[in-house]
């Protein structure tokens, strides 16, 4: 392995674990969208920090892209205020607003100036490790590498200082208010640690790859757990992972490095929507059919406890007579059993003492419905899944 090699490794598991920690809060937030607007309405303020400074490295272009990207946020809450639109529908009006402004600005003004809007949304990493961090002479490694870990460095910080406040605001900001928490200082301080994100890993790895490693890491990680820091480790895990592999992949397919580690974050989280064990595709579906027979279930033990003749007890009489097909008959019938809810003799069916005391319960709370008892009934309906 090449020293260039692992310098791009470690450029994108940076940025992974960088944009992980802002990307987490912007996902529980419901403010996923808000990334792609940041990502693309900093231009502008790169742009105008460059005719500022006519300096490419310099660090007033990160702060002007960081302003940019705040305004963006203030734009989309205030017409998002109006109530006039949705969310949605402010950010697809201010993100593309601005950066139109910024690519008008560049054509414009900046046409001798090595500023390439392509190479600003796709970013190619294989690139970075030749942008060197010269001082005296002193070879310090890729520039790309010292910004996004010195930008790093401060979110971890914040994250730290600030991840009580952040939490109690992300999920209840009238409680945030009440302690003494400003919502509104911390929501604009999470965009902004966005923002530097966003510009600091522009010209390493593009406006692309940075929506992805801000976003789908979260996501994957909200479907695992609803634990704050667990869901944050599972993020960061999971970014530096596709960074890795994506890179490995993209050595192998001869393809490009970026377009290589999105596609992995992709499969990371089409395999964790299929099978996450509690909010997973597969297990949501399975949860729908168990339900499904819970409520059969619950409809044959009634039928029985309000039918004493032999005849309406009658194990076809389920095919007779409540119109049930012979499969789904059988699997309420075993489920029953199974839970020692029924008994059959001469193919009569009967209820046993726990099915009669389970239905007895369930009729007191049909007929009196009380909210207060849901809790506890929760306990026995669910106590025959099979």
């Amino acid at each position: 392995m090449t020293s260039a090699q692992i310098e791009i490794q470690l450029i994108a598991s940076l940025v992974a674990i960088a944009c992980a920690i802002p990307g987490t809060f912007l996902v529980l937030r419901k403010m996923a969208l808000i990334s792609d607007a940041i990502s693309h309405s900093i231009l502008p303020g790169l742009v105008l920090g460059f005719f500022i400074t006519h300096d490419l490295g310099s660090p007033l272009l990160i702060a002007m892209a960081a302003l940019s990207g705040v305004i963006t946020v203030v734009l989309v809450e205030f017409i998002q205020k109006t109530k006039l639109v949705k969310e949605d529908t402010a950010i697809g009006l201010v993100f593309p607003a601005l950066f139109s402004i910024g690519v008008i600005l560049i054509a414009k003004n900046a046409n001798d100036v090595h500023l390439d809007t392509d190479v600003v949304l796709l970013g190619e990493l294989a690139f970075a490790p030749f942008d060197r961090l010269m001082i005296n002479g002193v070879d310090l490694g890729p520039k790309s590498l010292w910004i996004i870990g010195s930008i790093l460095l401060i979110t971890l910080g914040l994250l730290i200082a600030f991840f009580k406040e952040l939490k109690i605001s992300t999920f209840d900001a009238g409680l945030a208010t009440a302690l003494g928490f400003s919502p509104v200082v911390l929501h604009y301080g999470l965009m902004s640690v966005a923002s530097v994100t966003t510009v600091g890993a522009f010209d390493a790895v593009g406006a692309i790859l940075v929506v992805a490693l801000m976003i789908v890491p979260a996501a994957t990680a909200y479907l695992l757990t609803n634990d704050l820091k667990r869901m944050l480790l599972y993020a960061v895990f999971f970014g530096v992972f596709a960074a890795i592999s994506g890179y490995w992949l993209a050595h192998y397919l001869d393809a490009s490095i970026s377009g290589s580690m999105t596609t992995v974050l992709g499969l990371i989280f089409l395999l964790v929507y299929l099978f996450a064990p509690s909010k997973g595709l597969i297990s949501v579906l399975y949860r729908n059919k168990q339900q499904q027979i819970e409520v059969l279930l619950l409809t044959f033990l009634l039928h029985l406890n309000n039918h004493k003749e032999e005849e309406e007890r009658h194990i076809n009489h389920l095919n007779e007579h409540i119109n049930w097909q012979k499969v789904k008959s059988k699997s309420v019938v075993d489920l029953a059993l199974k839970n020692n809810m029924i008994t059959i003799v001469d193919h009569i069916i009967s209820l046993t003492e726990k099915g009669k005391a389970f239905t007895d319960k369930a009729i007191d709370y049909i007929i009196t419905n009380d909210d207060s008892e849901i809790e506890s009934m929760k306990e026995d309906f669910f106590l025959f899944r099979g």
